[in-house]
């Protein structure tokens, strides 16, 4: 059975589907094509629109926008969608659009944080276990793979890929794409080398490390 707290205070149309023991606190706002998953939480002021599903487990922070419509000019007004992973922490003030062109999706995986004031466009993908720290913001069309750590007050362009556990410097600007394993930083952006702490802290073997080496000397 159904163990939801919900605040009397809180918005829900008619047509949101809500799963069980989810939380919906003060002044939050679902709209009516949002779907949350089992053990959800809403905090105080957040704002779901859109055809926006989050997955279970899920934390969204106090004045977050999630599932708005895109920013993107080309929008007509066809249907798209935002889907958010299991166990991610959305935090205060960060805004993920809804996407561009028929039936086309922003993704976002699962156990990821994405802190306060970061921005999602339309057509994003974001991997899962990503880290987007403090004003990171994602341009159109921009795919994140899993485990990348993108570092505050850092503009990712259109179009751009970020490879998989690689990590971008904070107060960096990325016009192009960053390979994976990758360390680096910059206005312009530079490579620094392999992220080596971070392949270490996820059980990379020596021999794997080595071999990369060679392939990011190589490149």
């Amino acid at each position: 059975m159904s163990k939801n707290n919900i605040h009397p205070t809180a918005i829900i149309e008619p047509g949101a589907k809500i799963g069980n023991d989810v939380t919906i606190e003060p002044y939050a706002i679902i709209k009516s094509n949002v779907i949350l998953h089992d053990k959800v939480t809403i905090k105080s002021h957040a704002y779901i629109d859109g055809y926006t599903t989050i997955g279970e487990g899920t934390i969204i922070y106090p004045s977050a926008s999630i599932g708005t419509k895109t920013q993107d000019l080309k929008f007509r007004g066809e249907k798209t969608y935002v889907t958010i992973g299991k166990n991610c922490e959305i935090r205060e003030f960060v805004t993920i659009n809804s996407s561009c062109q028929e039936n086309s999706i922003v993704k976002v995986g699962d156990n990821c944080l994405i802190m306060a004031y970061c921005h999602v466009a339309h057509n994003c993908e974001v991997g899962n276990r990503v880290i987007m720290s403090n004003n990171a913001t994602l341009a159109g069309h921009v795919i994140v793979e899993d485990n990348a750590i993108i570092g505050g007050m850092t503009p990712i362009h259109q179009f751009s890929r970020i490879g998989c556990f690689a990590m971008v410097g904070g107060m960096s600007r990325v016009t192009h794409d960053i390979p994976p394993y990758t360390i680096g930083a910059g206005i312009p952006f530079k490579l620094g080398g392999l992220n080596l702490i971070g392949l270490k802290r996820h059980g990379f073997s020596l021999l794997t490390r080595k071999e990369l080496s060679k392939a990011f000397k190589l490149l």
